[in-house]
């Protein structure tokens, strides 16, 4: 894969306080430049949710009402993640809960494309019994020495994703190629359906 034919692309995680739709306590964005996860421009953000974060949902990334109580709310970061994100394309794993919930958050942002790696590994790796981030990352084995923070946090589930990616988009030829197996339909960036011809 020549990874420098690659479009401006960004690798994000969010998480939220449990709640559904759910408020979000933590956005995480990683830009892949050149074949790597850029950690010097990525960006991530703590913010504090209008509703509590509930109980299960802090006891998973760890991120209770007391660690956020003093994080702004949503409105004061809200324009910086837009302009982070851009009109670039995005990845994440499961991507239409991130999208649906970044859409949610963000009217007005609409990416080039929506890459879903969870796509990516059925097709990359289908005798895998499962493609959780978990399962890939015991799989693929990426280096995550340099992953900040922990598992369930947006920062370091949005660098693993990166990892992921890039070790599944070296087995591609080009990007079209990585387009047609890891966007989803309906998603922005979604090849076209090919059309049957007429017969008329």
């Amino acid at each position: 894969m020549n990874f420098s034919s690659w479009p401006t692309l960004l690798v994000a995680d969010i998480e939220g306080n449990g709640n559904n739709p759910p408020d979000l306590v933590e956005v995480a964005v990683f830009p892949v430049r050149d074949g790597q996860a850029d950690k010097t421009t990525a960006g991530a953000w703590r913010t504090k949710p209008n509703r509590p974060v509930t109980p299960f949902a802090a006891r998973v990334h760890g991120l209770t009402n007391q660690v956020l109580e003093d994080k702004p709310g949503w409105e004061e970061i809200r324009d910086e993640v837009h302009t982070m994100l851009g009109t670039a394309w995005i990845a994440a794993h499961n991507a239409h809960v991130d999208y649906r919930v970044l859409s949610a958050h963000l009217p007005k942002w609409q990416p080039a494309g929506v890459i879903d790696t969870l796509r990516l590994a059925k097709a990359t790796y289908p005798d895998l019994p499962k493609h959780s981030l978990d399962a890939l990352i015991e799989h693929v084995a990426p280096d995550l020495r340099e992953a900040p923070a922990q598992r369930h946090r947006a920062t370091f589930d949005a660098y693993a994703t990166a990892q992921l990616l890039i070790a599944m988009a070296d087995r591609y030829e080009t990007w079209e190629h990585l387009v047609a197996a890891a966007v989803p339909p309906g998603l922005p960036g979604a090849p076209e359906p090919e059309q049957e011809p007429s017969q008329w």
